[in-house]
């Protein structure tokens, strides 16, 4: 009941709000090419002028395909892939073939503390705060240290620059597939509302959000979901003062998360077990820059995160109608504590030199009952890169990282060079080389996990990951008279030495841990194009993504394919359309991800072997329509997954006449949906 009154007090808000004095928002999306972009930069600056290769997802985008959370936002671009382990109800990203902990997630420039390996982070940050989202593929550690290997994506939350007062609040019903009951139960239901007020040089912002998903399939007593429940509470609050000089805002992030999951009834004995997966995050931040003088700026923060997940187990007995006692280990309170800090110096020596000396501090402590002890790993960091502009269609970024890991001795110095050159008006060339370093993370060394579907053990004996990565861009771009084109060909290549994976152990086939893999390589070319004309954008991406590992290189085990790398491709295309005269626009997004092979280990002909495994390809499809009704309302529909994808097969290749066994089917969605969004803005000035 309370989430049907929380969802009509949303909707029954807006006609209350419509007669008050307001203009309405006439932000047009995709109007250029120019976006704003600050990950990695001295300073916020165009995206022509990076040094740094940055896609950036703006918040019309987000929008306009309708996404409730981050994950899906990514999904639908070119690189991403995700998996998704049902039993947990969480989603892990790859980027470029590398995922978990080589991804860095930053909200606002700060890291986000993770329990696991995965990102689950990514689909816990409240996507109607979002302004951008900003990508930088290739190692990063210089700038932003361990976890930075494969990349950075960086979410950067709205904030207002004019004097004004402002009400946001949005309702979204979605379905499950074919599942829905509206307001609650069945289906996708979400809530938000935001304040903003700003006058003079003080701003502050609220916002809430709540999320609920009450799975997918299971039986007539809603159990047994192939899809487990989710329910999240996401809050914000943002305090700032602000001049021509001096920014500096406290800001606070609260998540609640509950993912249940209800066992089947056994009818034999009438008992069912049932786990909730309780996640608590609360992110403290405080940021601040000064500006000393025109060649001088001073930025910094300071952050602390506090992370908590539980699992509470109930063993039910439906027959006597009573709570049974829960065996050893079934309940669990895990915890992680991260606070970090930051600050960069950037000083302008000449219209040719700028330098940016920078400090980083990173601790971290875990503890609780599958945390052997409560472990602390402390990260000191001082770097320095620097701007050389030798002329003016030449800019080179040199970068070195030194740093004191307490667990791990890091390299003495962790060098970078990112060069941009502008070879005319149209053509632009990017170059970079990076190193990179990983020390294990305190759940790959000394988390312990046990339950019905799940043995996991940390690795103490872990040595530390590194990598040399090389990649390159050449861009063209050309303003016709009424559209403009851009034109991006990029490629990589990823040398990785004692890579970190989860994997099988050597000593009991029923139980996984981290292991490290002495050699292991990606390399992959993407080719992008974006068309903007008057009223519609179109874009078009194609991907090939290859990986190789000396984990299959054991000469004991029948190798039945002797290729060393293999390879997968990806397209991603979208149509936006924009229909003035109706203020509607029209937006079909569509991605495709080509066949997926793997090595597996098994068995051929009762012989140990190294076999070919292969994900089928399958195609993602959405489409949404999003109308201005007046200044102060809008609404989105729209469908989601339209081919209606739920699994897709993993299966072993057979290259002979022996048989092999199949791998289990790839988790993809729940198949189509529908949804259908209301959404209030109004401003007084």
């Amino acid at each position: 009941m309370s989430k049907l009154i929380l969802s009509l007090l949303m909707v029954f808000l807006i006609p209350v709000m419509v007669g008050a004095q307001a203009k309405p928002d006439t932000s047009n999306t995709y109007k250029s090419l120019e976006e704003v972009v600050v990950t990695g930069q001295y300073k916020p600056q165009s995206l022509t002028k990076s040094v740094y290769q940055v896609r950036v997802i703006n918040s019309d985008y987000i929008q306009l395909s309708g996404s409730t959370n981050i994950q899906q936002v990514l999904n639908e671009q070119l690189g991403f892939r995700f998996s998704t382990d049902n039993t947990l109800g969480i989603t892990d990203v790859k980027l470029n073939g590398m995922g978990g902990n080589n991804v860095k997630i930053l909200l606002d420039g700060v890291p986000m503390t993770d329990r696991y390996d995965q990102r689950v982070s990514l689909s816990q940050i409240d996507v109607h705060n979002i302004r951008q989202i900003e990508i930088v593929e290739g190692p990063m550690s210089v700038s932003y240290g361990s976890d930075a290997m494969a990349g950075v994506i960086n979410i950067i939350t709205k904030t207002d620059k004019t004097d004004h007062f402002s009400v946001r609040a949005s309702a979204q019903e979605e379905t499950s597939g074919k599942e829905y009951y509206p307001f609650s139960y069945k289906g996708v239901h979400n809530q938000h509302v935001g304040l903003n007020y700003r006058k003079g040089k003080i701003f502050v912002s609220l916002g809430g959000t709540h999320n609920d998903f009450d799975g997918v399939g299971g039986d007539e007593y809603g159990r047994g979901k192939s899809w487990k429940p989710k329910e999240q509470w996401l809050g914000n609050a943002r305090l700032g003062l602000e001049n021509e000089r001096f920014n500096m805002y406290y800001r606070i992030d609260g998540m609640y998360e509950n993912i249940s999951s209800r066992n089947p009834i056994n009818f034999n004995n009438y008992k069912a077990t049932d786990q909730q997966y309780i996640t608590n995050r609360f992110i403290h931040q405080l940021q601040g820059n000064y500006k000393v003088n025109p060649s001088l700026q001073i930025n910094g923060f300071l952050a602390y995160t506090d992370y908590s997940r539980e699992t509470q187990t109930t063993r039910r007995n439906f027959l006597a109608n009573t709570i049974e006692p829960n065996q050893a280990g079934e309940n669990d309170l895990s915890k992680v504590n991260s606070l970090s800090f930051k600050t960069t110096l950037q000083y302008r020596l000449s219209d040719m030199v700028s330098l940016q000396p920078g400090i980083d501090i990173n601790h971290e402590k875990a503890g609780g009952a599958r945390i052997e002890g409560t472990p602390v790993i402390n990260d000191y960091a001082a770097f320095v890169s620097a701007e050389i502009i030798p002329l003016p269609f030449a800019n080179i970024r040199p970068g070195l990282r030194f740093s004191n890991n307490s667990e791990y001795r890091a390299p003495l110095a962790i060098p970078s060079l990112n060069t941009k050159f502008s070879l005319n008006d149209r053509f632009t060339l990017r170059l970079a080389y990076g190193y990179g370093f990983r020390a294990p993370t305190l759940r790959e060394l000394y988390l312990t996990f046990f339950d019905a579907n799940h043995s996991l053990v940390g690795n103490t004996g872990l040595k530390a990951e590194s990598a040399n990565s090389m990649n390159g861009s050449l861009t063209y771009s050309s303003p016709f008279k009424k559209a403009t084109f851009q034109s991006t060909l990029s490629g990589f290549f990823n040398a990785y030495s004692n890579q970190i994976q989860l994997l099988q152990s050597l000593t009991d086939p029923s139980e996984y841990t981290y292991y490290n893999i002495d050699k292991s390589q990606t390399a992959g070319a993407a080719f992008e194009n974006r068309l903007f004309i008057k009223n519609a954008e179109f874009t078009l991406g194609v991907s090939y993504v290859g990986f190789a590992s000396s984990q299959f290189d054991d000469e004991d085990y029948v190798k039945e394919d002797n290729r060393n790398y293999l390879w997968t491709p990806e397209i991603t295309s979208n149509i936006v359309y924009n229909i003035e005269k109706l203020k509607t626009k029209l937006a079909l997004f569509y991605k495709f991800t080509g066949k997926k092979p793997a090595f597996s280990f098994g068995t051929v002909d009762s012989k140990d072997a190294i076999l070919l495994t292969q994900t089928a390809a399958f195609n993602l499809a959405d489409f949404t329509i999003t109308t201005s009704v007046n200044k102060f309302l809008s609404t989105r529909l729209g469908v989601k997954n339209i081919f209606d994808i739920t699994n897709v097969t993993n299966s072993t290749v057979t290259s002979s006449n022996s048989g092999h066994s199949g791998a289990g089917p790839l988790v993809v969605g729940y198949g189509r949906s529908f949804f259908l969004g209301l959404e209030f803005n109004w401003n007084h000035k």
